[in-house]
């Protein structure tokens, strides 16, 4: 019987790094950023919808999003980002869901699907069970601000677009606190993964 486990965490958190483990232990991971890239590829129908919802400003020389300029304009601005994640929250979901059921027929142990807005966008009911990567706030803004050449309180919006870490860790069946060094991330990750596998 295959368990599906849910990854999550808040931008910042180091949830990449947590994917990686599971990705070098063979264990197969279903990566909702990947698929988000996918869905807006051009030709495809969220693509368009986004065009004609937002306008063609928005595209680069090569007809493709640009993607900075896009989370500029939704980060600010809540109705235009709800308005963005109708659109693409469906088809980012039904890929999610046709990547998982594929797999499931492999019949492996364990599936991570890697899903940074699982709260957000109540996707819990596609997982058994959910490990959310942890860091102080304080922690991801700096990591935030470093990452994306960001002004604190540009961290602070986009930080706070997102339900709380805090809340999201005492929701999880499992926590990896991810704000010291890599030894110690690994060293819980290789703990819960002990449990996940009896």
């Amino acid at each position: 019987m295959t368990k599906i486990i849910g990854l999550t965490g808040s931008i910042a958190t180091g949830k990449s790094t947590v994917a990686t483990l599971f990705n070098n232990d063979g264990i197969p991971v279903v990566d909702a950023d990947q698929i988000a890239r996918q869905v807006v590829e051009p030709d495809r129908d969220a693509y368009k919808q986004i065009i004609k919802t937002f306008g063609h400003d928005l595209l680069k020389a090569d007809q493709t999003l640009d993607r900075k300029k896009l989370a500029k304009l939704i980060f600010n601005d809540p109705i235009k980002r709800q308005a963005l994640n109708q659109i693409v929250h469906p088809a980012i979901t039904d890929a999610i869901i046709a990547e998982r059921d594929a797999l499931i027929k492999q019949q492996p142990h364990l599936i991570v699907l890697d899903i940074p807005l699982l709260y957000e966008n109540e996707l819990t009911h596609l997982v058994d069970q959910v490990i959310v990567v942890y860091t102080p706030v304080d922690v991801q803004v700096k990591r935030l601000m470093k990452r994306n050449q960001l002004t604190k309180q540009e961290a602070e919006a986009r930080i706070n677009s997102q339900i709380s870490i805090e809340l999201k860790a005492q929701w999880a069946n499992f926590v990896i606190d991810n704000s010291g060094a890599l030894e110690q991330t690994e060293h819980q990750y290789d703990q819960i993964i002990g449990q996940l596998k009896v």
